[in-house]
């Protein structure tokens, strides 16, 4: 357990009455993965050290489990005691209860999805797990619907409706539970929908609030829209949420605002003033007990380039300037790692973790990148080789932190466009966009890399490049390993000091999922989905059939030991 005090205070037993205090318990058990991130703080480590640098090359198939669902599947299992539960793609097919250390199946839920959810998943149909709560499964579903299953048996004991998928809103990731609320966003920014993040009673499913991300006319920051065009603004909360039961404060990022046409909803250049169109591209902290948005952080403000800021809040105490600091952490779109201080919203650092040329720097003293005005694009102004591509410095695919090295492992991409815009008009469920952007590959010929950085130098201490952008998030342990896998289904143990890949299997198909870690009956395992992404390289020409090319698709699971 050595090495764990920076982020002890997200399992902390006198914190539980803040928290929901069965998944705190679950979180705080040391073989658990209990949450999507492992911990409210989605800090992706685990205390388990059995598997360690000494022994990562003697890691053997235990079992694998096929998903019977092909394609995207990117769900992160959690696990509770001895049973694993994981989710497939397309809606989710299917949830699964496994025996943990065998793979026996325990039971299978097969919900109703209606059969044209694809044309309102944006960037595929994935789903990218559960979330657990007394006794409960919590899962977000592509057709707009939030469900509750009895973890023993597989039982629905309620569903709601949370949106409209018709809207182009589906619903891919995990909800987040504080004390009696399931928290859940839902995507849509590419449609044009208005987002919002919406709580249920955990007990019944009965609608408790709504906070919306994009104001409607005459509310506040209104003023950030041209017009009412914030009604149909985009600003979806679609991944993760965070929480730090210290301050009960929950942590969302926003996605890119709509349309991609800047014009329509702004002054369409760089001097956009006021026209700011919050609270897109923004990491919120939000009351759970209202809703109500407590500050927040727009790391693009009136953003021109598709720079989602949904990617998740890694929550984590950092020792910087001889103080331990309450931090937030968060690798950007955009191409900025933010560190900021999570009980005040004060950025304290943002700095390229990429490549990145749209902007010289971010300035703290103005809460604004300090943009060239070349990479902007606009009505008769494209733009050329902007960096990063739409796809971001990272995706969803969720990094990690380790409190035993200091570093953080970020999935990174390295990937170019030109952007050239054009009229636009709304159109329910149809994608709400006016723009063209051919992609390029980024420069020193590789077009992913797996950086371990540094947040408190604001380094890169070492990295892995990739041929393939778009790679699989990342675990870190107290065996001073990283695991993460890439586009060519390669499975590896790295050691999370030097970078050297330890260990290496290749596993048939894409990944893009985080790998989990867990123990049953003191033997530690390790977990990974495979089923390459399908949607995402339509959005990148040449380097998006590379990708396509790399594996076939897939839906599995498959889990390691040290035999």
């Amino acid at each position: 357990m050595a090495g764990i005090s920076t982020v002890a205070f997200l399992v902390a037993g006198t914190l539980g009455v803040r928290a929901n205090e069965s998944a705190r318990k679950a979180a705080s058990e040391p073989g658990a993965w209990a949450m999507a991130g492992h911990d409210y703080g989605n800090t992706r480590f685990s205390p388990l050290k059995e598997i360690s640098t000494e022994n990562a090359g003697k890691l053997s198939l235990v079992y694998s489990f096929s998903l019977a669902s092909l394609r995207s599947n990117e769900a992160s299992p959690i696990v509770i005691g001895n049973t694993l539960y994981v989710s497939t793609s397309w809606g989710p097919k299917y949830v699964y209860a496994l025996d943990a250390a065998t793979g026996a199946r325990k039971w299978t839920y097969e919900p109703d999805i209606p059969d044209d959810v694809l044309q309102y998943a944006c960037c595929d149909v994935n789903n990218r797990g559960v979330t657990y709560a007394d006794g409960k499964l919590f899962v977000g579903r592509l057709d707009g619907k939030l469900t509750a299953l009895d973890a023993v048996t597989g039982k629905e004991l309620w569903t709601s409706k949370v949106v409209d998928y018709k809207q182009g809103s589906v619903i891919t990731s995990p909800p987040l539970v504080v004390r009696d609320k399931v928290i859940t966003g839902f995507g849509g920014g590419e449609y044009g929908v208005r987002g919002s993040l919406q709580a249920f009673d955990i007990n019944s499913g009965k609608a408790l609030w709504q906070t919306y991300t994009v104001p409607a006319p005459g509310e506040p920051g209104s003023e950030t829209w041209k017009g009412d065009t914030g009604l149909h603004g985009g600003g979806a909360a679609w991944l993760v949420g965070s929480y730090d039961p210290k301050t009960d404060t929950v942590y969302w990022g926003t996605s890119n605002p709509g349309p991609w046409n800047t014009a329509v909803r702004s002054t369409g250049n760089g001097d956009f003033g006021k026209l700011t169109n919050l609270y897109t591209a923004s990491t919120l902290a939000i009351d759970p007990n209202n809703g109500a948005i407590k500050w927040h952080i727009q790391g693009t403000p009136a953003d021109a380039w598709d720079y989602d800021g949904v990617n998740e809040a890694l929550l984590a105490d950092l020792k910087i300037g001889g103080a331990s600091v309450p931090t937030l952490m968060k690798a950007d779109r955009n191409g900025f790692f933010f560190v900021a201080n999570r009980e005040t919203g004060k950025v304290i650092s943002a700095e390229k973790y990429v490549f990145a040329n749209w902007a010289q720097k971010w300035d703290i003293a103005t809460s604004r990148a300090v943009e060239d005005p070349d990479k902007r694009p606009g009505p008769g102004h494209p733009a050329k080789d902007i960096c990063p591509n739409l796809i971001g410095g990272k995706n969803w695919q969720p990094m990690s932190y380790s409190p035993d090295t200091g570093l953080v492992y970020i999935p990174a991409n390295n990937v170019c466009m030109d952007w050239s815009v054009g009229d636009v008009s709304y159109k329910r469920g149809v994608f709400y966009l006016g723009a063209e952007f051919p992609t390029k590959e980024g420069p020193g010929g590789f077009l992913g890399e797996l950086v371990a950085w540094d947040p408190v130098a604001n380094k890169k201490v070492w990295s892995i490049k990739e041929d393939l952008p778009f790679n699989g998030g990342t675990l870190s342990t107290a065996g001073g390993l990283v695991f993460s896998g890439n586009l060519h289904g390669d499975f590896r143990a790295i050691d999370a000091k030097t970078g050297n890949i330890l260990w290496k299997k290749n596993l048939g198909s894409g990944i893009g999922a985080g790998p989990v870690t867990y123990s049953v009956d003191g033997k530690q395992y390790v977990a990974v989905v495979v089923g390459r992404t399908a949607s995402i390289p339509a959005f990148l020409g040449e380097i998006g059939k590379k990708m396509t090319n790399a594996a076939p698709e897939g839906g599995a699971l498959f889990v390691f030991a040290v035999q």
